[in-house]
């Protein structure tokens, strides 16, 4: 999803900073864009890893002069049963999926701050408590993605001040490679559940990141949009 949201941007003009944990999987990003006449750069950062967080945004500043969009969507998931999940795999999750973006949005309003403008856009999930939907082998991917949301809803009411509108996306059933080990376990279950009888495509997520990116956008903040084919209509 994160080289749809970045393409996506980038045909509106934006210039797009693309980080991942490999410089090499940045780079191919960045030669799409640069190749359809859009401006870009590469970089590879941990989100998890506070340092490495400033370090990074520190030279996308340097680069393009300012920060004004951020969208946080690195996430992992590793399908393990609650009762034989390890510490190692909680700690985990949790540090990319909620502490990342914690570290990278508070980073961006410290830049947003300065202009007294700026668009946040957390990458949540369904999957993410209070919606009826659980999903087995996810109490720690639920945990971090329900706390994006409530994260969410807390910074737009501390950051709306300082002019930064913070919103979260929850996504249904993407095709990405994230879901490939589960996608026939979740093929039957959309199946049953989803209304429009398909998974999603990340394009359909980047037209969402798109719209909350914009000033069309101006008055929408703390606010979650699900994007899952009716899953929690059904």
């Amino acid at each position: 999803m994160g080289r749809s949201h970045a393409l996506a941007l980038a045909r509106q003009g934006a210039k797009v900073a693309v980080t991942d944990v490999s410089q090499e999987e940045c780079q191919i990003v960045v030669d799409e864009i640069k190749s359809a006449g859009g401006e870009a750069a590469a970089f590879k950062m941990d989100v998890s890893n506070k340092k490495d967080v400033d370090t990074v945004f520190d030279e996308v500043v340097k680069q393009f002069r300012r920060l004004d969009i951020l969208v946080n969507n690195a996430g992992i998931f590793i399908d393990k049963p609650a009762l034989e999940m390890t510490e190692e795999e909680w700690d985990k999750t949790i540090d990319i999926n909620l502490k990342g973006e914690f570290l990278c949005a508070q980073r961006a309003a410290k830049e947003m701050a300065k202009n007294n403008w700026g668009r946040i856009i957390n990458i949540s999930s369904i999957a993410s408590g209070g919606v009826g939907i659980g999903f087995s082998g996810a109490a720690h991917y639920a945990a971090s993605k329900g706390g994006i949301i409530g994260m969410t809803e807390t910074l737009a009411v501390e950051w709306a001040p300082l002019g930064i509108n913070v919103n979260a996306i929850g996504p249904g059933a993407i095709e990405t490679p994230m879901i490939t080990p589960i996608i026939k376990e979740l093929t039957d279950e959309i199946n049953t559940r989803v209304p429009l009888k398909r998974i999603g495509k990340p394009e359909e997520i980047s037209a969402a990141v798109v719209f909350l990116a914009s000033e069309e956008a101006s008055y929408v903040t703390g606010a979650t949009l699900y994007i899952d084919g009716g899953w929690l209509a059904q």
